[in-house]
């Protein structure tokens, strides 16, 4: 049995989901320099989402399904998950975004499983509020310990790609780490980086 867990945000999908929400609402640039400062490990990450999905307040939740719909995909993203497969890997998404993103996006990949977080929202409107089992700096290495156990899987059969600080954890317990265009803090953890936007590479590797 193997396993390979994909970060979402700048790895599976080009770009981050929350600012592609913030562009609409008029104010992408504080909410990039806020994604920037987490993913280089110099915001905690909880404390970052927690602003900048306040920001969000008032957005429609249609507007935000809309959105998720058109998200797009990185270079290589529905073939290196094919190619995985046929190597025999259960493939998953992590996300410290958010489940509308992550849940169409990957059905349409033909990943496994995500896990990731939840905006609330009442009356259709976004409250500002998010909540879900991927809010913090260690709820990634948290979780692939528990699909470890769960499937069997060893950390020697198991692989990890991300782009960013909150990606260290599973960095963690895996002996296969692929840095995907990240940030210097991650790449010092990696096994492998990758320096191109097409996830294709990451099959030279397995």
């Amino acid at each position: 049995m193997k396993l390979a867990v994909f970060d979402f945000d700048s790895t599976l999908m080009d770009g981050e989901t929350i600012d592609f929400f913030a562009e609409v609402l008029g104010f992408k640039e504080e909410v990039v320099a806020i994604t920037e400062r987490a993913m280089r490990g110099e915001l905690d990450f909880y404390a970052s989402l927690v602003e900048r999905v306040a920001l969000l307040k008032g957005l429609p939740y249609a507007k935000v399904v809309e959105i998720c719909k058109q998200l797009p995909m990185m270079h290589g993203a529905k073939e290196v998950v094919a190619g995985l497969k046929e190597r025999g890997y259960t493939v998953v998404c992590f996300s410290g975004g958010f489940r509308d993103a992550t849940k169409p996006a990957c059905e349409k990949l033909g990943i496994d499983a995500d896990f990731s977080n939840f905006l609330h929202q009442e009356n259709e409107v976004l409250t500002g509020a998010v909540g879900g089992e991927m809010m913090y700096s260690e709820a990634k290495g948290d979780m692939i310990v528990r699909l470890q156990s769960l499937l069997g899987v060893s950390r020697e059969n198991t692989l990890v790609v991300g782009d960013g600080a909150n990606d260290l954890s599973m960095f963690a317990y895996a002996d296969t780490r692929v840095a995907f265009c990240a940030k210097p803090i991650l790449k010092e953890a990696a096994t492998h980086c990758i320096e191109v936007k097409d996830l294709r590479e990451v099959l030279k590797i397995v």
